[in-house]
């Protein structure tokens, strides 16, 4: 299956889960608590206030060589939205790329998403438990924290 197919379909328009391809092109449902929604739109309420040069975006999804997957939150900078547009999905990762744990992610996966966002072009993977703990990762690894100037306490 194909990004476009995805969206697309009708079928899959109102699921309360996150839908992302994995790199065989199938269909990987997580579903999301009222939890995950409020720190998704804190995240990008937060970026967006702090941010202001550039575009906070929620479900944001990414070509990657393992399949489309999609960071709960992004920051993309005016260059990035200048290079990219409104390309769905995204061929490069944005340059924050944020994860909101769920009771059905696993660790391993984590670690996957972390190294896939940035090896795709993103500065900085922000990984949010669900108790709201934050950690940051760049290219050399967890870091203390964010190189943007912004702290996000939920």
């Amino acid at each position: 299956m194909k990004w476009s197919e995805v969206l697309e379909d009708k079928c899959l328009e109102d699921l309360p889960y996150k839908i992302e391809l994995n790199e065989w092109g199938k269909i990987v449902m997580s579903p999301a608590s009222n939890s995950h929604g409020m720190y998704q739109l804190e995240i990008g309420y937060q970026l967006k206030s702090q941010l202001k040069s550039g575009k906070a975006i929620t479900e944001c999804s990414i070509q990657t060589e393992k399949g489309v997957k999609v960071a709960d939150v992004a920051w993309c900078s005016e260059d990035f939205i200048d290079r990219h547009g409104l390309e769905t999905p995204f061929t490069e990762a944005p340059e924050i790329c944020v994860e909101i744990m769920s009771p059905s992610n696993h660790p391993k996966e984590m670690e996957e998403k972390i190294a896939l966002y940035l090896n795709h072009g993103a500065e900085e993977v922000w990984v949010v438990s669900e108790e709201g703990d934050v950690d940051y990762y760049d290219q050399q690894g967890k870091m203390e924290s964010s190189g943007f100037d912004v702290k996000i306490t939920l």
